[in-house]
């Protein structure tokens, strides 16, 4: 009769590769594509780069806009060399002025002096995307401090008519970014935005690019621009009873999302890597280090989000060397910390009721097989070392595309029978990146401790990173 009961038990703990049920939601086909982004540019840059301001007033003269060396394939290559994936540029900040020759405004590139007024910014990253494979994002501001139409019922037809020039024109785009910001225009008026209409039209001539806002529709602010997100962090989020851009849910509900959220909205780590948004020169010596950077992939990467880096170019046009030799660095850290996955060469046994089940595909090195099992409370993961092995580092992975379940589970590192550390953790989404002091361990035991639903365990990863760039609490 045990037998018999322990062979239905391995029946209906199966590992599959097909699609699975789920009452819960799951990621769009656009959203998917976005989270594998991981990490990509932000950056800022127009008037405020030659004014030294942060947020322009709208009245800078167009000719003040002059880069001299404007090189946006130094930007691609700089990008490319550092890991980024795409590039999301202000096309248009809140002082108005159009890094493209509008035909809705009269602030743009082509009343400046920069080429003569022939130039075209989102023309030149757009083709240097191309030349570098790297995918372009677009940061449109609803705000306009510039435009005589802002306040009035037509700007929202002229903000969507720049919506059509930029995705038409320079499209496809990875990410469009609506920054929530709203305050008064040249006429003194504040603006209501027609949030609806805009993201109807986004959903019309760009089907499949994901939008961000504070609450989405498809992308979230993670609550602060600090570039972390909370060590708790579902891809899920309440959004009825809120506004964009106006009463969103609080900063922390932004930053963890909400455990039974009705969307499925991932978060996105917006952060600078100088104290500014714009290239300020009093801020070269402040650019953020390598260590810095890479402690801030832990935070945000590291827990199930995406990172948004801002690089913001010079005066010149070009990507500054400070911000250029931050980024090389931060690659070099990243790729000498997950080059070598220890999991690899270990032995992997997956335990359901005390009894081995032969087929492994939560450690195999492929992010598209998983394990799934109707009854996580008697389902054990160990990962087993021939020899000793240091490691601090563990990286798991759920199989996002069919939800975000787990809500807990525990790492035990041993050594022999003995349990040496205990590590207990809630959500992982598409990759939790766990850091502690480093252990010497013959075995690593993995439990799932609450899910939502079938939990779908798509990789356990194991390394062996420099100690200095890690902390207890990631």
């Amino acid at each position: 009769m045990r037998s018999i009961f322990t062979l239905f038990s391995l029946c209906c703990f199966v590992s599959l590769l097909h699609a699975q049920k789920t009452n819960e939601p799951v990621p769009s086909a656009r959203q998917l594509q976005w989270q594998d982004m991981e990490f990509y540019l932000f950056t800022h840059f127009g008037p405020n780069t030659f004014t030294d301001l942060e947020w322009g007033k709208g009245t800078e003269q167009e000719e003040v806009f002059n880069p001299t060396q404007l090189d946006c394939r130094q930007w691609c290559r700089i990008a490319k060399a550092a890991g980024a994936k795409g590039i999301i540029i202000t096309a248009k900040h809140h002082d108005g002025f159009c890094l493209w020759p509008s035909a809705y405004s009269t602030h743009t590139v082509a009343q400046s002096k920069w080429k003569d007024g022939k130039g075209d910014v989102l023309q030149e990253l757009s083709d240097a995307c191309k030349e570098y494979n790297l995918k372009l994002g677009i940061y449109l501001s609803p705000w306009d401090r510039n435009h005589p139409k802002y306040g009035t019922d037509e700007y929202n037809d002229v903000f969507i008519n720049m919506m059509k020039e930029v995705v038409t024109r320079y499209g496809p785009l990875f990410e469009f970014w609506w920054d929530g910001a709203n305050g008064e225009g040249p006429n003194g008026k504040k603006q209501i935005y027609d949030w609806h209409k805009f993201e109807q039209t986004m959903r019309t001539i760009a089907p499949n690019t994901p939008v961000f806002s504070d609450i989405g529709p498809d992308i979230r602010w993670v609550g602060n621009e600090k570039g972390f997100a909370g060590k708790t962090n579902w891809n899920l989020l309440d959004t009825a009873g809120f506004k964009r851009g106006e009463g969103s849910p609080p900063t922390d509900t932004l930053n963890s999302g909400n455990y039974n959220g009705k969307n499925w909205i991932p978060a996105e780590c917006d952060v600078s890597i100088r104290p500014g948004w714009f290239y300020h020169a009093n801020e070269d010596d402040k650019v953020k280090t390598p260590q810095e950077l890479f402690d801030l992939y832990l935070k945000s990467v590291g827990r199930g989000a995406s990172l948004l880096l801002n690089v913001p170019p010079d005066r010149r046009g070009l990507i500054n060397e400070h911000d250029s030799a931050a980024l090389m660095g931060f690659k070099k850290l990243r790729d000498e910390s997950f080059a070598t996955n220890l999991a690899t060469n270990a032995k992997k046994e997956t335990y359901y009721d005390n009894v081995l089940f032969k087929k492994q595909f939560f450690a195999d090195g492929d992010v598209n097989t998983y394990e799934r099992n109707i009854n996580y409370k008697k389902t054990s993961y160990w990962l087993r070392f021939t020899d000793g092995q240091k490691i601090n580092c563990i990286v798991l992975r759920e199989a996002i595309e069919h939800g975000q379940n787990i809500s807990g589970f525990k790492i035990e590192l041993l050594d022999g029978a003995k349990v040496l550390q205990t590590i207990n953790g809630t959500t992982i989404g598409r990759k939790r990146i766990i850091t502690f002091p480093a252990a010497e361990v013959s075995a690593i035991r993995f439990i799932i401790t609450a899910t939502k639903d079938l939990p779908l365990i798509s990789e356990v990863e194991v390394y062996n990173i420099n100690d200095a760039l890690i902390e207890k609490n990631n």
